[in-house]
């Protein structure tokens, strides 16, 4: 055999050799989309975004704007329909023959469609995009402190049908060595039913080291079905004096529910800037607490003090929307 004949044949070989690899490589790439669609669907796609929001002016009177952050819903395209590509819209730059050959064919198999298609999916739909963790950021404007809660991540995050208590991450003074995460808590949302909400009925306090000594952060232990306005038990307790049958002077302990107001009313909200794609999550407090919620009827308490004092002390029955 001459060597003509000899290059020939091992040139025939080296062919076949790659389109079996061609063949194999490009079965690769039809199964990975599908693979990923797959992989996004089980995970769900939740992403952090940036978004700037102005607060206000600092005491230079400069405007201060922080980026607290949105949770995304749904994710971008595949890495494979980048169109950064002049030559193959749709398709990414080639860095050999080899992936040139690949892309044609998948380009040959996959329809239109599919390359420039929406979105990928976003959570499954017993779940919703939301914060995984809030950093509680103090900033010094002109009119005093304001604490503004920022977005540090984001997860799907389950939705129960009932009313339950979830876990709800908020990190104080973050970026310093006082920096403590505590769950919180927040209330499941289910589906509003004759106008009653998911609402707290039992809390919870943490104390929190700060520079400046430390300070009590209230957390939610458990939630109910209540009105967006209603009374919540609150205990009080006070030396009584008392006098027996026989004259003689007793002193026990009285425990009086004063109880307090809770829920959200239309007027009185305190709430300064929401987000904008879930509206029911305040991103900026005013000082000082809201009033939107207040007593309607009350009962009173009379009674003599260890002193010997008279005092009255007012008990909360109803609460209304003012």
């Amino acid at each position: 055999m001459d060597v003509g004949c000899l290059s020939l044949l091992l040139l025939g070989v080296l062919l076949e050799s790659l389109f079996s690899c061609l063949s194999l490589v490009d079965a690769g790439v039809v199964s990975r989309p599908s693979e990923r669609r797959g992989l996004y669907a089980e995970r769900g796609c939740c992403k952090r975004l940036s978004h700037f929001m102005y607060i206000g002016q600092d005491i230079s009177g400069s405007p201060v704007s922080i980026d607290v952050g949105t949770c995304r819903s749904h994710c971008g395209a595949p890495s494979r329909i980048s169109t950064y590509n002049p030559g193959f819209p749709g398709l990414p730059k080639h860095s050999s023959m080899l992936d040139f050959l690949k892309t044609k064919k998948l380009r040959d198999r996959v329809p239109d469609s599919t390359l420039t298609s929406g979105l990928e999916p976003s959570c499954p739909k017993s779940a919703t995009c939301e914060p995984s963790k809030i950093l509680l950021e103090r900033v010094l404007l002109f009119q005093g402190v304001q604490e503004v809660e920022v977005t540090e991540d984001c997860q799907c995050n389950p939705v129960p049908d009932e009313c339950i208590r979830m876990p709800f991450l908020k990190a104080y003074f973050p970026d310093s060595p006082f920096e403590t995460t505590v769950d919180v808590g927040k209330c499941s949302n289910p589906s509003e039913a004759a106008g009653l909400s998911c609402s707290p009925t039992k809390f919870e306090t943490v104390v929190v080291e700060n520079p400046n000594g430390a300070e009590l952060v209230q957390t939610v232990e458990s939630c109910d079905m209540r009105p967006s306005c209603y009374r919540l038990p609150h205990l009080q307790y006070y030396y009584e004096t008392v006098y027996g049958a026989a004259g003689q002077k007793e002193e026990r302990l009285k425990e009086i529910d004063v109880g307090r107001c809770l829920g959200s009313c239309s007027a009185g909200n305190h709430c300064l800037l929401r987000d904008t794609r879930n509206k029911d999550h305040c991103l900026l407090w005013a000082e000082g607490e809201s009033h939107g919620c207040v007593p309607d009827e009350y009962e009173t308490h009379v009674f003599r003090t260890r002193n010997g004092h008279i005092r009255t002390v007012f008990a909360i029955q109803t609460c209304k929307c003012q």
